[in-house]
């Protein structure tokens, strides 16, 4: 399978609550860059990733990964990501059922068949 089927079938995943755990390597890296949500950023292991995976459930009732670009070098593939989420709790000045959006730059880099390390640009419309 190709790294880029991979990530596909990663944000599929995501989109339809299962388990993506299996898609990381063990020594995972995520790191998301400073945005709206995460002012600090974040840096979260494999540890960090389950447990954030969990907190997201409650969050959102639904999300939604439309790749607009995909670049893939060696062992690293670039996307351009479309976000959408509806939201299960209050946010801000969001209310249950109303939609955030985002566009997501992500830099995937592979062990293998794993992602080993992931790299978030996350960049949140006003709400």
């Amino acid at each position: 399978m190709s790294r880029a089927t991979i990530v596909r079938a990663y944000l599929k995943a995501i989109e339809l609550r299962k388990d993506v755990l299996g898609f990381y390597a063990d020594d995972i890296v995520q790191e998301e860059f400073p945005n709206l949500l995460a002012p600090a950023g974040a840096t979260r292991t494999l540890a960090d990733l389950k447990a954030a995976n969990a907190r997201g459930q409650d969050v959102l009732r639904s999300e939604s990964y439309e790749i607009v670009s995909l670049v893939e070098q060696a062992e690293v593939i670039a996307c351009e990501i479309v976000w959408k989420g509806v939201l299960a709790i209050p946010l801000r000045t969001l209310k249950p059922g109303d939609t955030m959006q985002a566009r997501f730059a992500v830099f995937f880099e592979f062990d293998g068949d794993k992602i080993r390390r992931q790299r978030n640009y996350d960049c949140f419309e006003p709400f």
